[in-house]
């Protein structure tokens, strides 16, 4: 499988050396000094998995014509011209595992429904200073057609995942998996700006508890979840 990870953070790093270990044909498309790190040293990873394998590495996204599928890893800030690099590329399936609940129009606008698969992702680590990536979370990687279902390209792309050594599934309702993690996040982020304190603070104190429940709650009724 022909596989296009856009971005060289923590995430694209995991997938898409566990992927390439796996012998899939990786591209990684990043740039500056990690895009130069990864083409010297490869893609390593210490924590969860311990290995170091060498990764296709471009910074000139209109080099590569297309792919079997993209998976989009840029932080959300860099969503839109990001996808304008990529914008020419012929592709059998993108997906996102950023946070939010926008991704998915986005890809939708670029490549077109037909195309875009949902995705959510559980899986978490960093980038040291030094190059390597910590993996530290590997609980799952939830994938569904939109606006639901479990097709056989969502099948197959789990498989590969799951073979790669990515703990996978296909779900199909994807888009309450989406919101659901969007909700949880919520009800994380605004007591965190508000209250300048770790989130295992403000989750004991019975206030700042309730204020979370609500946010939880309103933002699920804002969820356009279809059937």
């Amino acid at each position: 499988m022909k596989i296009l990870i856009l971005g060289a953070g923590s995430l694209g790093s995991i997938i898409g050396g566990h992927l390439a270990r796996a012998g899939e044909e990786v591209t990684i498309i990043a740039r500056g000094q990690r895009a130069a790190y990864l083409e010297q040293h490869g893609i390593t990873l210490t924590g969860l998995a311990d290995f170091t394998v060498p990764v296709a590495v471009t910074t000139k996204p209109q080099t590569v014509p297309e792919a079997d599928v993209l998976v989009v890893a840029v932080k959300t800030y860099d969503t839109e011209p990001a996808l304008e690099s990529v914008r020419h590329l012929r592709v059998g399936s993108v997906l996102s595992i950023q946070n939010g609940v926008l991704k998915d129009e986005q890809l939708a606008h670029t490549f077109g429904r037909d195309k875009t698969l949902g995705a959510a992702a559980f899986l978490s680590g960093g980038v040291t200073p030094a190059g390597p990536v910590r993996f530290t979370v590997n609980e799952y990687l939830v994938l569904g057609e939109l606006p639901a279902g479990i097709s056989a390209r969502v099948q197959t792309l789990v498989t590969t995942l799951v073979r790669a050594g990515i703990r996978a599934e296909a779900v199909p309702q994807i888009q309450a998996v989406e919101w659901s993690k969007y909700a949880l996040f919520m009800s994380w982020m605004a007591p965190a700006v508000l209250t300048r304190l770790e989130s295992y603070k403000f989750q004991t104190q019975p206030d700042t508890a309730a204020v979370m429940a609500r946010l939880v709650r309103e933002t699920g009724l804002l969820a356009p979840i279809r059937k």
